[in-house]
């Protein structure tokens, strides 16, 4: 599978590129969501791995751009949120800028794997799985 990352810290770039490459993937790795846009015109990608917060343009920006492009050219990419954040209204947020799911940081193989059998099968729901190290971060 090819995979965009866009995430602006090195360090989280490092671990989820060789989690993806260990299985054999394609990856691609850009630091901010202007350098996304364009790796997605210059290239074809089967998933995108999307930080929230990035310089230039941020992850929930990025999206919605992604998002409208598709809307006149067809097709749809999933997209998961990769996120340290998970506050109430959280989910809200990120299925109306169009991400498909999100995993809580630090990202681990298993999360990461989980999300990507999910969201790129042909069987996909609309529920945005939270797919963190402990409950789902909108439970009481």
């Amino acid at each position: 599978m090819r995979v965009l990352i866009a995430e602006d810290h090195p360090v989280n770039q490092l671990v989820v590129r060789r989690l993806l490459e260990r299985r054999g993937h394609s990856v691609t790795v850009v630091s901010d969501g202007l350098a996304a846009l364009s790796a997605l015109e210059t290239s074809a990608f089967d998933l995108v791995l999307m930080d929230i917060q990035m310089p230039m343009m941020d992850g929930l920006q990025t999206t919605r751009a992604i998002r409208l492009r598709e809307a006149t050219s067809g097709g749809r990419i999933p997209i998961i949120a990769v996120t340290a954040h998970g506050m109430r209204g959280d989910e809200d947020t990120l299925l109306e800028a169009g991400f498909d799911a999100y995993v809580a940081k630090p990202v681990s193989d298993e999360r990461l794997f989980e999300a990507i059998r999910r969201f790129t099968s042909r069987d996909r729901s609309r529920r945005l799985p939270f797919l963190g190290s402990t409950r789902h971060p909108m439970e009481k």
